[in-house]
């Protein structure tokens, strides 16, 4: 599954010899047929800020080139998922708040907390969601990486990391290549990149892609398809060599114009059936790929992304210099039916806009003696704007959330008023005028309350690390390194005027900003060490243990106040009510590995983990209101372990697995303040995922013919922490391509979940009221035919 290079003598020689070697080797693999070796060749990586072989890196991390990612069809950076075991949570929408790392996510969708998973590209962190989520296109290879991340990148991650790295030009003339992807639902993906050298110092790389198709999941009330997509991106790189000078810049642009996550009920739940008895059952669960939802703020995912890196590298007599410049900017415009009924509960939309810019600057030591080290500093500032939009049907609102049976606002409110002429001390009616202030309705012009909030988020930050490593002699070495992170926040939240003059705003916020937005500032620091001992029974074997801290900072609750508002009722003013805050997260991560070559033909990696994860930041309901806030802890266990198998002279096997365990301790906030949940594990993360590839080759005229048949699977997931909670079955999807691969030209043929497959993203267990729903219909079968051509 991985760009791989054989490289003779010991993979401990230097930096520079390494790294352009890595470089000459990918390129020629993403732009020509490879040479195939004997026996299993040596993967480069260069998570450790030195190419060297993943085999001797004492992390867990997965490998995968950028030809691989062709040929398994992966469309942005969330589908590495599926070769990553330990990582799950793919779903089709630009978040990744339910990315999930050995059962770490970010469990916040607002924009006042951090994501828990990084991801980089080209050693830039790429941001939150709806930046977050780019294209793979002309890509030279990805590194994912999990546990806790603080001394590879400049901005920590405290889960995992899912690093991207694009191709580089070179000087090696004018080559490049083109690719051309059709198939089924109008499905079309073109992909080119040509390199340019100008000179012997100065090299461009412009690369291409568009990616197109129709959707599959249709709505019965108005025949509209959704899960749909049509995107654009293009990238200009250069290279600037002279003498021990090197000079990297990339500037990228990507848009997108593609649906929104769409929910469907479940059909069960105590939420469904109580609807179910106001309003008739709906008819769910529906037959495969059919919703049926009022979509009444539309379902939309689009997005416009510019970004920019520059990085310079300098090599001075014991280590090499860099710099590294990062600058993004994106707009963001989400909506979808998060309900998934045809009553308007729950529609939420999302309008945002940002920029983020670091810098990091890193030394790290050429030395040839037993002592090596690197060191760090970086800085981020972001800016961040954020309008969110939830609505509610009025008549919705006075059926389930007041009357209990189904009725208008206007025959309620006239019901009422003329039973308080009749009845001034009757029951329940000086409690109605307290929480409406009227018997007189007056509705909104389109029947529906739409609660608005903006947020908006001004966050910096600085850190400093150095790790030192240390052969003691040649089977054992050890490295340490600290870590030191300051983050702080300031943020503001304005509640806009209700459309809904009675109602107010009782869709989703409850309560309102009269006087003006409500802020609050804050900031915080840590820590955080990390230690690792390897020991090298042979020169093929590598056994380490390591015991990491990971953090995260704390943010503030986009949806909430302090202290907590009276649902309906509240007005916020400064200093009163503040956003509501969360602290950082901490977590103490063991782990042991081991990492073996077995003769020509056999490649094992395996390590066993265990996690301390304290002051858990989850999102959870407590009624009406809406909390993002620090629950207990969670310990987690758990295996990773991959086989790579080379079967003869045609035929190679991948395979990769992952177990995983945990439990909930302190958790009673998440369920309604009781001890239903204490022992729970984590809901969203299966207990068993893992993939299997077979890749067939034998050369053919000029070429080789080829095939890939892979498989990825999870085993089921559930809707909460609660006992009985909505249960999502496990699933496996299976993918063939076969083709032949030419000297110029090269032609496949692919099927995509060769099975059909039905199954969903994910899984939510609503409550009283809100039903529970599935999200994230899975794709069907796709029949797709690639050309491509390449001037090497």
């Amino acid at each position: 599954m991985s760009a791989t290079l054989d490289i003779a003598g010991s993979p401990r020689c230097g930096r520079k010899i390494l790294a352009t070697a890595v470089t000459s080797a990918i390129l020629a693999s993403a732009l020509s047929v490879p040479a195939r070796a004997q026996g299993i060749e040596e993967v480069i990586v260069t998570a450790t800020k030195r190419a060297e072989s993943v085999m001797d890196v004492p992390l867990a991390i997965t490998a995968i080139s950028g030809n691989t990612m062709r040929d398994a069809n992966l469309d942005d950076v969330k589908d590495l998922i599926a070769y990553s075991p330990g990582i799950t949570g793919n779903s089709k929408d630009s978040f990744i708040d339910y990315v999930s790392v050995r059962g770490i996510l970010t469990n916040d969708f607002g924009i006042g907390g951090d994501p828990s998973v990084g991801i980089y590209k080209n050693d830039l962190y790429q941001g939150r969601n709806g930046a977050v989520v780019t294209s793979l296109y002309d890509i030279e290879r990805a590194e994912v990486l999990r546990g806790p991340q603080g001394f590879l990148f400049g901005r920590g991650a405290i889960s995992g990391a899912m690093s991207i790295y694009t191709v580089k030009p070179d000087f090696d003339g004018v080559h490049g290549y083109a690719e051309v992807d059709v198939g089924e639902r109008g499905h079309l993906v073109t992909e080119g990149g040509i390199n340019l050298p100008v000179s012997d110092s100065l090299a461009f790389r412009v690369a291409a892609y568009h990616s197109e198709e129709d959707g599959y999941s249709r709505n019965v009330r108005d025949g509209e398809k959704y899960i749909t997509h049509d995107k654009d991106a293009l990238r200009l790189s250069a290279l600037f060599e002279s003498g021990d000078l090197t000079v990297n810049f990339m500037a990228e642009y990507e848009t997108r114009d593609q649906s929104g996550s769409i929910y469907m009920a479940t059909g069960s739940g105590e939420g469904y059936d109580y609807l179910s008895e106001i309003y008739g059952d709906f008819g769910f669960p529906m037959k495969d790929n059919d919703l049926d939802s009022d979509m009444f703020l539309g379902n939309r995912d689009g997005g416009d992304i510019y970004s920019y890196g520059l990085r310079i590298d300098y090599d001075m007599p014991f280590a090499t210099f860099s710099s590294i410049t990062g600058y993004r900017d994106h707009d963001f415009d989400y909506a979808e039916d998060f309900d998934g009924l045809p009553l308007i509960i729950n529609a939420y939309a999302q309008e945002q806009s940002g920029d983020y810019f670091e810098q990091e600057f890193r030394l790290v030591s050429n030395s040839d003696g037993p002592l090596n080290w690197y060191a760090g500093a970086s800085f981020y500032q972001e800016d961040i704007e954020a309008t969110f939009s939830q609505a509610m049907s009025e008549d919705f609102f006075c059926s389930a959330y007041f009357a209990y049976y189904e009725t208008t606002c206007e025959d309620l409110f006239a019901y009422y008023k003329d039973y308080a002429a009749y009845y001034p001390d009757g029951e329940y009616v000086q409690y109605f005028l307290d929480y409406f202030g009227t018997f007189d309705w007056e509705g909104s012009a389109n029947g529906a309350m739409i609660d608005r909030n903006r947020a908006h988020g001004k966050y910096k930050g600085y850190a400093a690390y150095i790790d030192l490593s240390y052969d003691f002699n040649e089977q054992w070495d050890a490295s340490v390194g600290v870590r030191y992170t300051y983050d702080e926040k300031d943020f503001s939240n304005l509640v806009l005027p209700s459309n809904s003059p009675v109602l107010g705003t009782r869709a989703a916020l409850g309560f309102t900003t009269p006087q003006g937005p409500v802020k609050a500032s804050d900031d915080w620091d840590e820590i955080t060490p990390r230690a690792i001992l390897n020991y090298h029974p042979s020169d093929d074997t590598l056994v380490f243990a390591s015991v990491t801290w990971g953090y995260k900072s704390g943010g503030f609750n986009t949806f909430g106040l302090t202290p907590p508002a009276e649902f309906g009722i509240t007005e916020a003013v400064s200093p009163e009510y503040r956003p509501a805050g969360f602290d950082p997260e901490n977590s103490l991560s063991y782990e042991i590995g081991y990492k073996g070559v077995l003769g020509d033909s056999t490649r094992i990696t395996a390590n066993a983990f265990y996690y301390e994860y304290e002051d858990l930041q989850a999102s959870y309901y407590d009624g009406a209101l809406f909390y993002a806030e620090n629950v207990g802890q969670v310990d987690g266990w758990g295996f990773e372990g991959t086989l790579t198998q080379n079967l003869g002279e045609y035929l190679d096997l991948n395979l990769g697995l992952a177990w995983f365990d945990s439990e909930g301790k302190d958790v009673q906030k998440i369920c309604g303040n009781t001890d239903d949940c204490e022992g729970a594990a984590i809901p969203w993360a299966p207990e068993w995922s893992g993939f299997a590839t077979l890749d067939a080759h034998t050369e053919f005229m000029d070429g080789e013919l080829f095939g890939l048949l892979a498989y990825n699977f999870q085993t089921e997931q559930y809707g909460g922490w609660e006992p009985n909670s909505q249960e999502l079955d496990g699933w496996g999807e299976l993918q063939f391509t076969a083709g032949y691969r030419g000297e110029r030209w090269s032609l496949a043929a692919y099927v995509d979940n060769v099975t059909d497959e039905y199954y969903y993203d994910g899984v939510s267990n609503g409550d009283s009221v809100y039903p529970a729903h599935f999200f994230g219909p899975s794709r069907p079968r796709t029949f797709g035919v690639k050309v491509g051509f390449s001037t090497d």
